[in-house]
Order: structure tokens, then C-alpha cells, then sequence
């Protein structure tokens, strides 16, 4: 009971410091979601411009997009790891929409990434001012994705991409799993969400086949399947909370197995993958949300709802619609874009317009007060594969 009543007063002290624009975003999450869907195109469009201006307002000034803009602190400086898979999401819409503007700071996210490689050709982990610098197995995985598509787009960047994959595979344990170059802004211990990086060597792969990176990417894969549950649930697969992990981090490691599956065709990561996202199906609300945090049943462990989870889980819905012309995923993915749209803010300030919040409601647990670049980011994707349309 004490603990109870001191972490009201907790928060209580806590809004009375909040800024007047935290407080009134905070109170439109409190009003609920309005009934208005901007809609795929309006929210695309809007997307792109704030990653756009996350690029422009980095403190950093580098050409890197900033982590996030935080509505107690403004914004912070370039994030390496989500600037390397926010190359892709431009690329394809400068090519969608004939955006050479897209294509020009594409390139620019390259060329700065390129610059900050460390000599083992791995990248740090945290922002580009974060303390210690130190090479990070995760973070290079993200960022392998960006230098694959800036070979395949503009064909000068293989050799930092080729030190970086190199990498990825000489720090590999012999089972698969990467347990050295862990990021030191995390918790430590195995990660199954690594199959995200591996997906990164996949791609790698594509563009210079033939030294070890599909194999190494598939030891990973095969590695986090001997962690998941019948029910699809993966152990290890949060940063920090092994027993209620963040749907974000789920859903990384969903589009892991999604993207070996559609690597190989195996039918048997076909099936892995659609245990988790049918049991991801068993959590979503009837208004297209997921709670940010789930227990290994998929039930709730949080009343807020993690909307980059949702983005990221309505991809893989999506994809896997694709493969398997299951009428739930499609639903299920249409609902969730719809509902992370809904989020969104049209009438603020540039700051906030085109963003999307960590958590909603903001205060939720995750990148709370903040909005971090890789939720419109992974939005942005699973609308242009809705907007293509069954």
C-alpha cells in the first residue's frame, strides 16, 4: 500500500514539471483517439516530412536523423541505429513518389554513417554522443540494412558494408547466437530479437553472395527458434523485462523469422512465424491496438498500447498475408495501421506533426514524453505494402 501511495505522489510531482505542450499532448491521449482516419496518404506524407525535419533539427547537425523529439527536452542528436533502416523506407518512397529530395538525404545518412564506421567495422550503439563507444552486434545489424540499399541504389558503398557484415559473422558464437557486443544500453544476457540483425546479413547477402552471411544469418534464426514456445512467444526478447517484453521488440524478432522465410521458402519458417503472429492476433483490442508490454500467454501486462510494436507487427501481418492469403493478417494489419494513424497529430506544432509517440497514451511506458524516428518509420512501410493493396 505505501509503495502505492508513493508512487502517486511520484506522479503527481512529476505532471506539475511537465512542459505546457507535454501537458497538452497529454491531455488530447486523455481525451482518447479521434474518430477522424487521416487516412494512408495523408499520413505517409506527413511521415516523411517529420522525418524529414528529425533530419534537418538533429543537435547533432551530420546528416544522421535524431533519435527522437522529446516533449520535455526538444530534440536530441543523430541515433546511427534507426538512421541505418530509415535508408531503406526513403529509397522506396523516393522511388514511389519521384522524390529525388528523399534520394539526396538518403545519401547523406549514408555518407555520415560511412564516416562514423569503427575500425573493427562495426557501429557504436545509443546516439552519436552517447558514452562508451563500442562496436554493437544489434545496432550494426540495422545499420548493414541501410549500407545494403545504398549499394544496391548508388553502388559505392559495398566495402563499409562488407566490413560491417564481416563483422556481424566473426563475432558470432558457433551456436548462432550473438552473446559478445551487446549494447551497453541494454540488458545484457542472449537476445532472440537478434534476428532483426540477422535479417540485415540476409540483405547483405543479396548484394555479395558467397561469404557466410546467409549461413550465419540462418544460424542465428535457427538459434531463436529453440527459444520459442508453441505459442509462438520467444524467450529473451526485450531489453531489459525477459517475463513482459515490449511488443517492439517482439515484433523485431517477428520480421526476423519473416524475412528467413521469405529468404528461403522454408516452409518450416513459414509455420514459426505464423505461431507468433497468430498468437500476436490473440492480443490485438477490437480498435486495432496492442497493450506495449505482453506476458508469455499474450495477454496484457501494460494498459498503454506500444505503437511502434503495432507498425512494426502490422508488417509482418501484412507480409504474411502475402504468403499465406490468410484474410486475419490482412485485417488484423489494417486495423493496426489504422489505429497508429489515428495517433497522429495534423494541427501542431512541426514538431509534432506527422510524429508518432513512443506509447499511447504518451505517459505509457515506452520512450515516454518522446517521439522516436522509428515509429513513423516502420508506419511509413506498413502503409505503402497496405497501400498496394490484396
Amino acid at each position: 500500500m505505501l509503495k502505492g501511495v508513493k508512487g502517486r505522489v511520484r506522479e503527481t510531482l512529476h505532471r506539475y514539471t511537465l512542459t505546457s505542450e507535454a501537458k497538452r499532448v497529454l491531455q488530447r491521449d486523455a481525451n482518447g483517439l479521434p474518430a477522424d482516419d487521416p487516412g494512408i496518404e495523408r499520413a505517409i506524407s506527413a511521415a516523411l516530412k517529420w522525418l524529414c525535419r528529425a533530419q534537418d533539427m538533429s543537435l547533432s547537425n551530420d546528416g544522421g536523423v535524431a533519435r527522437a523529439y522529446s516533449l520535455l527536452r526538444g530534440w536530441t542528436t543523430s541515433y546511427p541505429e534507426t538512421t541505418g533502416y530509415i535508408i531503406p523506407t526513403f529509397s522506396d518512397c523516393a522511388t514511389r513518389f519521384d522524390d529525388a529530395d528523399l534520394r539526396v538525404r538518403a545519401r547523406r545518412m549514408l555518407d555520415w554513417l560511412v564516416a562514423i564506421q569503427l575500425p573493427s567495422g562495426g557501429f557504436q550503439g545509443g546516439r552519436i554522443d552517447s558514452k562508451p563507444v563500442v562496436p554493437v552486434v544489434f545496432n550494426t545489424g540495422q545499420i548493414v540494412l541501410g549500407l545494403a540499399r545504398g549499394e544496391i541504389e548508388f553502388g559505392s558503398y559495398r566495402e563499409p558494408l562488407l566490413r560491417a557484415a564481416d563483422w556481424l559473422v566473426e563475432v558470432q558464437d558457433p551456436d548462432g547466437c550473438w552473446r559478445r557486443h551487446s549494447s551497453p544500453f541494454a540488458g545484457q544476457g542472449e537476445k532472440t530479437y537478434d534476428m532483426h540483425a540477422a535479417w540485415g546479413l540476409l540483405e547483405a547477402s543479396r548484394v555479395e553472395s558467397g561469404r557466410g552471411y546467409a549461413e550465419a544469418a540462418l544460424a542465428n534464426v535457427t538459434w531463436a527458434l529453440a527459444h520459442q514456445r508453441k505459442n509462438g512467444w520467444f524467450e529473451n526478447c526485450c531489453l531489459s523485462n525477459f517475463s513482459s517484453p515490449l511488443t517492439h521488440t517482439l515484433g523485431y524478432a517477428l520480421r526476423g523469422v519473416v524475412e528467413a522465410y521469405r529468404f528461403t521458402s522454408d516452409p518450416k519458417l513459414l509455420a514459426a512465424a505464423c505461431r507468433t503472429a497468430d498468437g500476436l492476433l490473440g492480443a490485438q483490442h477490437d480498435d486495432g491496438s496492442i497493450p506495449g508490454q505482453l506476458r508469455s500467454d499474450w495477454s496484457a501486462d501494460v494498459e498503454w498500447s506500444g505503437l511502434t510494436g503495432i507498425a512494426q507487427i502490422a508488417i509482418c501481418w501484412l507480409l504474411l498475408y502475402r504468403a499465406t492469403q490468410d484474410d486475419r493478417y490482412w485485417n488484423a494489419a489494417v486495423a493496426a495501421n489504422r489505429y497508429v494513424r489515428r495517433t497522429m497529430l495534423f494541427d501542431e506544432s512541426p514538431d509534432l506533426r506527422g510524429g508518432i509517440k513512443g506509447s499511447f497514451p504518451v505517459d505509457g511506458g515506452y520512450c515516454r514524453y518522446e517521439y522516436p524516428n522509428w515509429a513513423p518509420k516502420f508506419l511509413i512501410d506498413s502503409l505503402l505494402i497496405e497501400r498496394e493493396g490484396r
